[in-house]
């Protein structure tokens, strides 16, 4: 089962997909120690940072000299740098950790691959939908241990959520239904760019920070966190909620192949994300699976009844011919209605508890087992949450093709599935 609910979507049009990597067993033994490079030491990458300090740490990198000062501390034997291309030049690295903003992602994921080195990057894997195909594939070239940040991948309620889906605890599923209350609460969105210009800070590289995106004046409006809703860095609240919270329908619904996607809001605004988005995904059959919609709710937007009442936030609602199943984020799933299901035996359990999202990157990279979030799966799933996006900020319904890697319907889509990069922080193909 380990193999199967990894594996991809044969003859459900998913063309995106490409298979699991397994690096060779013969690399590392289990009990030896990785040389790891830390890219990003603060916020989500000092959590990051913590989960793999049991492995060799020699090799720190952050644009904010205050951040990497205490993270040496911590590690005081690792090497500091301000620019992680001059990090993913040394010879004695095993592999990576990126935990920089959304824009950076692809950039130096690429790049450690391109060394042969196994990688962990955050959620979304990639700031767009071409680099999360670029991702896939050079993965699959190299075959080394790859991971995305999503920690809840194998949280216990989503491994029994993706059984009672697979086994059709509640009948087929024909919607499902996936809120966040963010962006409001955490960062702002929808915004004007600010005008006034505050001085950088002492203890930030802000052209270092900016990278691939293009150049600008420093503010506080972007950093730190807020970079989240502005298009040039971040992905919005899709990007940073919909990763975790769309897992499981990805997985346990088999979503891809050809899918249309539409998305409503405030007036899209040329800069930043908005402050509510809803988003319509209509995926056709695949296999045995019947056509489902999965809608996306986030900010300040709201189901309509009675979805409403059985939705939890921050988690999803799945309706089948049957019944209901409702989960929160971190929590457990519970069939709808109760008394219907008050005698109902879930099927006995059959996908495999993880050892930790962190340990289980690092488990694959000494021996070759498998990963959860393996670039082949993470990116065709980020693939499929950042046309979401794509609707939204062209303001009509668009009809994209895996296979194509283009959307069929509308020409100037196709432009917000790719971007350019600055000189010196270029993804080639």
């Amino acid at each position: 089962m380990t193999i199967r609910r990894r594996e991809f979507l044969a003859g459900a049009g998913a063309g995106a997909l490409v298979a699991p990597t397994l690096v060779s067993s013969a690399v590392f033994g289990a009990n030896e120690r990785l040389n790891i490079g830390a890219i990003g030491v603060g916020g989500r990458g000092a959590s990051d940072l913590a989960a793999v300090a049991g492995e060799n740490i020699v090799a720190l990198c952050d644009v904010d000299s205050q951040r990497l000062g205490a993270a040496k501390k911590k590690h005081p034997r690792a090497e500091i740098y301000a620019d992680y291309r001059r990090l993913l030049e040394r010879k004695d690295l095993d592999a990576v950790v990126v935990a920089t903003p959304d824009h950076h992602h692809a950039v130096a994921s690429m790049r450690a691959l391109r060394r042969g080195l196994h990688v962990y990057c955050e959620k979304p894997l990639t700031h767009t939908v071409q680099e999360a195909r670029l991702l896939a594939r050079e993965a699959a070239r190299q075959k080394v241990a790859t991971q995305m940040g999503t920690q809840n991948h194998e949280h216990p309620g989503y491994l029994r959520l993706v059984e009672l889906l697979e086994t059709d605890a509640v009948g087929p599923i024909r919607e499902a239904h996936i809120i966040t209350d963010r962006p409001g609460r955490f960062w702002p969105q929808g915004v004007a760019v600010p005008t006034d210009r505050p001085k950088t800070p002492a203890n930030l590289s802000w052209d270092l920070w900016l990278g691939p995106a293009p150049r600008r004046e420093y503010h506080p409006a972007f950093v730190p966190f807020r970079w989240r809703g502005w298009w040039d860095f971040g992905c919005g609240a899709i990007g940073d909620m919909a990763i975790h919270l769309m897992d499981p329908s990805f997985w346990g619904l088999k979503l891809g192949g050809k899918v249309r996607v539409s998305s409503m809001g405030p007036r899209p605004n040329s800069q930043s994300g908005p402050t509510w988005m809803i988003t319509k995904f209509e995926f056709g059959q695949r296999g045995k699976m019947p056509p489902v919609d999965v809608f996306w709710y986030e900010g300040t937007a709201r189901p309509s009844e009675p979805v409403a009442r059985e939705l939890p936030m921050n988690g999803s609602l799945f309706i089948g011919e049957k019944g209901r199943i409702a989960i929160a984020h971190g929590g457990m799933p519970q069939l709808l209605p109760k008394e219907q299901f008050k005698d109902f035996q879930p099927p006995k359990p059959y996908l495999p508890d993880s050892p930790g999202h962190h340990q289980q990157w690092i488990h694959a990279a000494k021996t070759g087992s498998p990963t959860g979030s393996h670039f082949g799966y993470a990116g065709p799933f980020t693939e499929i949450v950042l046309l979401g996006n794509v609707a939204y900020r062209v303001g009509e319904t668009i009809e994209y093709d895996p296979k194509k890697m283009k959307v069929t319907n509308h020409k100037a889509a196709n432009d917000l599935l790719r971007k350019d990069y600055r000189k010196g922080w270029e993804l080639s193909e």
